[in-house]
């Protein structure tokens, strides 16, 4: 008679498992330990960016989880990535990071011993029988994690059992500071003291990139031009597909899993009257060749760093007058942002530079029934029914990236070397919109590209895809050929 081995994460339709089949699977497995020489990328970085955290919270014991598996459905995860700033912290980036805690402790002094508590590969000696049953963790399921000395060489951290971390958590001694809203069972654990004190900090220690990260960042601009190419290439296929919206996510997509982690964030197309809804992920429309087709996607590298660019396309290779007029003016609109970025420039001055040029264009129209002046004053704002959203941000390791920054070091503060920001205006003219006449209803246009600022002015990373009209026509028709 077989009786089941207990083991945590198996599924309730799991075989049970005879004490032959058990005493069988724990025998007999060759070593596989991992090479020497391997380290985190960016591994000699990551202690100055620690000691960092810690000079900003001297005496106080610093949680920062990877966060936990979120459940898809019934007994299905969503594929995991570990939080932004453990992986700023650690260098570790993959999907077994699952439940990892980087703790700073306190040393007695100012500083701090960072230590990586992680929940290690399983032993194969019989003892347990995690590596083969459980779902979630086991390596059979999952694949291979490090064990506790591999994942100290691999961070050159001090490493300890997960199982550990419950009794350090419950110590309540002296201020303890947790990133809170990234793991459920470390928040039940802990409540910490000025949980949004620490975010803020680490937002604001991510502002500035350093060389190595931006040849990540550029790198992963690097594999957003080639998917917007493959993209491009896939327009035939995607014309005749009745949801070809999806059909170009695919393949976007596809060169995203290819070439990085994934995708940096939902990837947004909108063809035709779509893309006047700012974050279209349905992405569940057909395409017409007389239409335009508004592509926001970006790579994100192995690393985690994303791209984030947004190309407007005209489906059938050449804009129409009325698409080339709406085009011009964003156009114009992005290339004032981007001359007005420089150091020591105030964050807002390129989102400013580029309304101007909007409304002044809106106002030539007759669109606007008021001047471009009267519409820009901020008891008016009239200009914003057609522009809604802000035309840029931070970019590094997220999206939006160091979103928890103060106001005064992010929208009220002034541009420095070595940040990344995108600069994406664009005219959002609603298919329903009665004050606009009737050739114009219909048309979102939104161009985005990734720059860093340098020591005299703005370097334009995504300068691989063309933003003109002639330059897109151009390479639209060599791509299809």
């Amino acid at each position: 008679m077989t009786r089941p081995i207990p083991s945590a994460n198996t599924g309730s339709h799991d075989q049970p498992i005879s004490p032959a089949l058990a005493a069988f699977m724990g025998a007999s497995w060759a070593a596989t330990p991992l090479p020497a020489s391997a380290r985190v990328p960016g591994y000699r970085m990551m202690p100055a960016r620690r000691a960092r955290l810690s000079a900003a919270f001297p005496g106080e014991r610093l949680i920062v989880p990877a966060g936990q598996l979120k459940v898809r459905t019934n007994d299905v995860d969503y594929r995991f990535r570990p939080h932004s700033a453990f992986a700023w912290l650690t260098g570790l980036t993959g999907e077994e990071q699952v439940g990892n805690v980087l703790v700073l402790e306190p040393d007695g002094g100012d500083g701090h011993e960072p230590v990586l508590y992680l929940r290690p590969r399983a032993a194969r000696d019989g003892v347990s029988d995690e590596f083969y049953r459980d779902r979630r963790y086991g390596e059979f399921w999952t694949g291979r994690r490090p064990d506790l000395a591999e994942a100290a060489q691999l961070t050159g951290l001090r490493t300890e059992h997960a199982d550990a971390l419950e009794k350090v958590l419950g110590d309540r001694h002296g201020v303890v500071r947790v990133l809170g809203g990234v793991d459920p069972v470390v928040d039940s654990l802990v409540e910490g003291d000025g949980n949004a004190e620490l975010a803020t900090v680490l937002g604001e220690l991510r502002l500035v990139k350093n060389a190595w990260e931006v040849e990540q960042m550029q790198l992963a601009v690097d594999y957003t031009t080639l998917a917007f190419e493959d993209v491009v290439r896939a327009l035939p296929a995607a014309l005749r597909h009745r949801r070809g919206e999806r059909w170009i996510e695919g393949v976007f997509n596809l060169r995203a899993r290819a070439e990085g982690n994934g995708i940096g964030y939902e990837t947004i197309v909108a063809s035709g009257a779509h893309a006047g809804v700012l974050h279209w992920i349905r992405n569940d429309g057909p395409l017409d060749p007389s239409q335009l087709l508004l592509l926001d996607a970006g790579v994100e590298t192995d690393t985690l760093y994303t791209a984030d660019i947004t190309r407007t396309l005209p489906l059938g290779g050449t804009f129409t007058p009325v698409q080339r007029q709406v085009y011009e003016l964003v156009l114009a609109a992005q290339q004032a942002g981007i001359d007005a970025l420089r150091p020591g420039a105030r964050y807002r001055d390129f989102h400013e530079a580029a309304m101007v040029v909007l409304a002044e264009g809106l106002a030539d129209w007759g669109v606007l029934r008021i001047s471009a002046e009267e519409a820009l004053r901020p008891d008016s704002g009239l200009y914003r029914r057609y522009t809604l959203c802000s035309s840029g941000h931070m970019l590094g390791l997220d999206e939006h990236d160091c979103a928890k920054a103060r106001a005064e070091t992010y929208l009220d503060g002034v541009l420095e070397a070595g940040q990344v920001l995108t600069v994406e205006p664009g005219l959002y003219l609603q298919r329903d919109d009665l004050t606009l006449p009737a050739e114009l209803r219909g048309i979102g246009v939104r161009i985005e590209d990734d720059l860093v600022i340098t020591e005299d002015g703005a370097r334009l990373l995504s300068n691989g895809l063309p933003r003109t009209v002639a330059g897109i026509e151009t390479w639209m028709g060599e791509l299809l050929g």
